[in-house]
């Protein structure tokens, strides 16, 4: 399998409507992250609140100087475009990035939660943070990006090291049917495996 895709991850602004202030992409081919990575910050225009700033770590004062997404749209845009997207829980990536890059869809978006539910039963949570853990997968993660648990950067990359323990010694057959049963944005998913 060699398909070039991106894990991917945002943190919000906890507001309503959500707005992106963290962006974080990963390249991988297959299943392995390529070294390719790919960070911005952003100014939302209504500000962080206070309990999403408690989470990721990103307050007002981090991102006074930040650009809007719309001025660099087309920057992020040409990364990210024509490519399938992988994340835990990529509902969030979709709909957020969808709506703040207009016309942007990508060519499949793989949910490594979705993957984890189905493969990983014996887990008690299936939560990023946890997997990462339970898994021991959290210090390679650490060690890529340098960054904790809630950071763009890390998420990404550690969705990406994810995917790659749950498939790697799978069938090349399997691979493809597991993540084309994950794709959020294929109709006509049934269940894999």
């Amino acid at each position: 399998m060699n398909e070039i895709m991106w894990a991917v991850d945002v943190e919000g602004s906890g507001k309503s409507p959500p707005e992106i202030v963290e962006l974080a992409i990963a390249e991988m081919k297959g299943l392995t992250l390529t070294g390719r990575r790919k960070h911005w910050r952003f100014k939302p225009k209504k500000g962080i609140s206070p309990m999403a700033s408690h989470i990721h770590g990103i307050w007002d004062d981090d991102v006074v100087d930040a650009p809007d997404i719309e001025d660099v749209a087309d920057d992020v845009l040409l990364w990210l475009e024509d490519k399938a997207i992988v994340g835990h829980n990529v509902k969030v990536e979709v709909d957020i990035l969808s709506h703040a890059l207009e016309g942007w869809e990508p060519t499949a978006a793989y949910d490594t939660l979705k993957i984890a539910r189905r493969l990983l039963p014996a887990e008690e949570k299936h939560g990023l943070e946890y997997l990462g853990s339970a898994l021991g997968l959290s210090p390679l993660a650490e060690k890529i990006t340098g960054g904790k648990s809630h950071s763009a950067p890390f998420d990404a990359v550690l969705s990406a090291i994810l995917l790659d323990h749950m498939l790697r010694d799978r069938t090349e057959e399997d691979q493809r049917a597991i993540l084309a049963g994950a794709d959020i944005l294929d109709g006509a998913q049934g269940s894999f495996l």
